[in-house]
Order: C-alpha cells, then structure tokens, then sequence
C-alpha cells in the first residue's frame, strides 16, 4: 500500500467520519475513496437498467404469464 502524503482539512474530515464510522484520518480517506466507486458503479448500474426500460427490454414482464411460466391463464 502506497503512503503518499497529503494535506487533508480536518474540518473536511468530521462529517464523513461520522457518517462512515471511522475515527482515524486515513481510514475515513480510504473508506470515502472506496465509497465514491460503489456509488459510480451503482449509479451506472442504474443507467444501463434505465436505458433498457427505456427501450422495452422489460416489457415481457407486463404480463405475468412471461415470467411465470404459465402459457394460459389458470381458471
């Protein structure tokens, strides 16, 4: 693990601190980097799901028999 060297405000720290649980410096640092790649990753996650709507790709889904396995209505 690299050590580099940065100059980071305290003040900058405390809330994100306390929303993340950490106490020391470098452990909120490192958990708020981590963070920031989960939020990406879901927030393009939810754009590659939105687009798909967009298109139609769950329109099958609209009727339950699709996805039930059900080819006619039960009586």
């Amino acid at each position: 693990m690299s050590e580099p060297l940065i100059d980071v405000d305290d003040n900058a720290l405390a809330e994100p601190a306390e929303a993340l649980g950490t106490v020391a410096a470098h452990d909120t640092v490192n958990e708020a980097l981590l963070e920031v790649v989960r939020f990406r990753r879901r927030a393009n996650a939810l754009a590659g799901l939105r687009e798909m709507g967009a298109r139609g790709d769950f329109d099958i889904l609209l009727d339950k028999r699709n996805y039930r396995g059900e080819s006619t209505p039960p009586s």
